[in-house]
């Protein structure tokens, strides 16, 4: 399965530079937060498959005017040609925002879907806006990712951590791909693809 990841800013490659058949490869696209709602519904009109979406710590206009055509995926699993996904938008709190969240309530959050990940004995992409602590993340508030997330992947190991809020032009050394444990995490930034081999 060919998967299309973004997050964060519009691909130029994949929007203002479209070409008609751009989209037509890909089997999912993954949108991980912080992407506008004409973004995410052109993605949703000009692909084939089914657009994912989450919600970045900037989205709060997302919650009363939704992109048309895509699936929110936020607080459950969705099973997609049975690949489990599970959703968990919003970054670490650092001012007031409708997708901010403390170490605390990102917790309460993952122990609300705990029936869930018994019913489905886990997930196989972890689907995020914020990255996990210690991983690609940084110190300050804004860019602190949860503990919570290192401790999903080290019980479920997931094949995949999905991921955006990490812009690439924060720094030169900022990975695309990293491996924690079993797990491929990627920073979908912008855009990447990649492929989920059964």
């Amino acid at each position: 399965m060919k998967i299309l990841a973004v997050s964060d800013i519009e691909s130029r490659y994949y929007y203002e530079y479209y070409s008609p058949g751009k989209l037509d490869g890909f089997d999912l696209i993954l949108a991980c937060g912080d992407l506008s709602r004409n973004y995410l519904e052109f993605l949703a009109t000009l692909s084939h498959c089914p657009v994912l979406y989450i919600h970045g710590n900037h989205d709060d206009s997302l919650d009363k005017d939704p992109p048309g055509g895509c699936i929110c995926v936020e607080d459950r699993i969705y099973v997609y040609k049975g690949i489990r996904i599970l959703g968990l938008g919003g970054s670490y709190r650092y001012r007031k925002g409708n997708h901010m969240f403390t170490e605390q309530q990102m917790c309460r959050r993952i122990r609300r879907l705990q029936l869930n990940l018994w019913r489905y004995k886990g997930f196989d992409i972890l689907m995020t806006h914020a990255p996990a602590r210690h991983i690609n993340d940084f110190d300050s508030l804004s860019h602190r990712g949860f503990e919570c997330f290192g401790k999903l992947l080290d019980k479920y190991t997931p094949r995949f951590f999905v991921h955006g809020h990490i812009h690439k032009n924060y720094g030169v050394n900022i990975p695309q791909k990293t491996v924690h444990g079993n797990t491929i995490i990627i920073n979908a930034f912008d855009s990447c693809e990649f492929e989920y081999k059964n």
